[in-house]
């Protein structure tokens, strides 16, 4: 056993144990609507596929269990990608200013923003639109398996979402296979624009959220609410609040109780929950989804 930033990590045969581990919950995570390559397995854990690896997740009063990997894998993808550097009882803490948050905090107490690959995340987001999540996993592992590097875990075959030279190099007419629609166009054309460094997605980090957004917005295929979720579903930015028409709908309903423009419901995220706005956003967002709050 070794610690590390106070948790006590094992590793066991094929696995990592990780205790002392709060604010964790796999079906808050995995089901949240920020990622699209977890499927939940018949024990109720988890099976994924991200940064060109295979894990299998389970999570059981305070421990974590992690299939497939090892203490380095724990310290050197894992800590990062399920964001367990951060305290995410302080942020609890801090958001609970009215009794909506508080409810949907109560609600969505496992949520952790994960830090996914932004590439991955960028392609998954512009396949989102006007999507619905099924048909979003089903095209992103449609896309994987036609041009991803393949990985076996379990006996079965997985695949690694492919790297950008590889969709790059892809026809219009390829990728229509993997039953993308006309996101199909976008996904090509921006996937020669990343190639090529017209948007350089590793410099959105060193940019303010509203130049992140406008330079994601050169791309395909991305308005300001993908480019949203691109920043925040990568980790690289938290003080930004995706809004579709769905959302615009729960903050009517549970805020404002009148109609309201997008500007003033940014405007009102920016002021109110500043920048935590994004952990506040998947709070509500789960707890309106679950509970179809906004689809009247």
């Amino acid at each position: 056993m070794i610690e590390y930033r106070g948790y006590n990590v094992i590793e066991k045969n094929d696995r990592v144990i990780v205790e002392n581990v709060r604010d964790f919950e796999p079906v808050h995570i995995f089901e949240c609507g920020q990622c699209f390559r977890w499927l939940k397995q018949d024990d109720g854990s988890y099976t994924g596929v991200a940064l060109g690896k295979v894990v299998n997740v389970s999570y059981d009063n305070g421990t974590l269990q992690i299939i497939n990997a090892t203490v380095n894998d724990f310290i050197n993808t894992w800590f990062g990608y399920f964001d367990l550097g951060r305290d995410y009882s302080v942020i609890k803490q801090q958001l609970a200013k009215d009794n909506i948050m508080k409810k949907a905090i109560e609600f969505g107490h496992g949520i952790r923003i994960l830090k996914q690959d932004i590439w991955e995340t960028l392609i998954s987001f512009i396949i989102s639109a006007n999507n619905r999540i099924p048909m979003i996993m089903k095209v992103v592992a449609s896309i994987s398996e036609m041009y991803g590097e393949e990985i076996i875990f379990d006996s079965k075959k997985y695949y690694a979402f492919p790297a950008v030279d590889k969709l790059a190099g892809s026809s219009v007419e390829k990728l229509k296979v993997c039953k993308g629609g006309f996101r199909c166009k976008y996904i090509a054309e921006t996937s020669v624009l990343v190639r090529d460094k017209a948007v350089d997605l590793n410099a959105l980090s060193g940019m303010s959220a509203d130049d992140a957004r406008k330079e994601l917005a050169k791309l395909p295929g991305v308005g300001n609410k993908v480019a949203d979720c691109v920043l925040l579903y990568s980790g690289t930015k938290y003080d930004v609040f995706p809004t579709d028409v769905w959302v615009k709908r729960v903050m009517e309903e549970l805020y404002f109780k009148r109609e309201a423009t997008f500007k003033e419901i940014q405007d009102f995220a920016r002021k109110y929950f500043g920048e935590l706005s994004g952990f506040a956003q998947q709070y509500l967002f789960y707890y309106a989804r679950e509970n179809k709050i906004g689809l009247k």
